[in-house]
């Protein structure tokens, strides 16, 4: 599947789980209603998984940890907080850098609306004809 299709696909996913438990679980209750959601829909999803650290001949596998990754193609970072901070974003492009991803969403649960929750973040892709997604471009 194509990743425009896939990302369409997963924010599809998280509106309709924003739409019916609305914003006040924790994140980690989120991630697994958002991989179990998923995974339902035929997506192979890897939970937390490791971004290996590579710098200066080093390489370090205790770095950090990204919350999901669908179909080895698509990051996706979730929170629950009441507003996305810039640092929020910086981190889905380091782990889209260390991973070698084109794209990954910053979903945030705790948006009042699911629409401001939402962020394309993008790491030289430039495939966007095929994508109906339009948020935060």
């Amino acid at each position: 599947m194509e990743l425009e299709e896939i990302a369409k696909r997963v924010v599809d996913c998280g509106f309709g789980i924003h739409r019916d438990l609305g914003p006040g679980l924790l994140e980690s209750a989120y991630e697994a209603i958002m991989a179990r959601s998923l995974e339902k829909r035929g997506f192979y999803v890897e939970r937390q998984k490791m971004v290996q650290i590579k710098y200066d001949g080093l390489e370090l596998d205790e770095g950090f940890r990204a919350d999901l990754l669908v179909d080895r193609q698509l990051l996706v970072e979730l929170k629950a907080v009441e507003r996305i901070a810039p640092v929020h974003g910086r981190q889905v492009l380091t782990y889209l850098q260390f991973l070698e991803l084109p794209l990954g969403l910053l979903i945030n649960f705790g948006a009042a609306t699911f629409k401001e929750g939402v962020q394309r973040i993008v790491n030289g892709h430039t495939r966007f004809d095929a994508s109906s997604l339009r948020i935060h471009q």
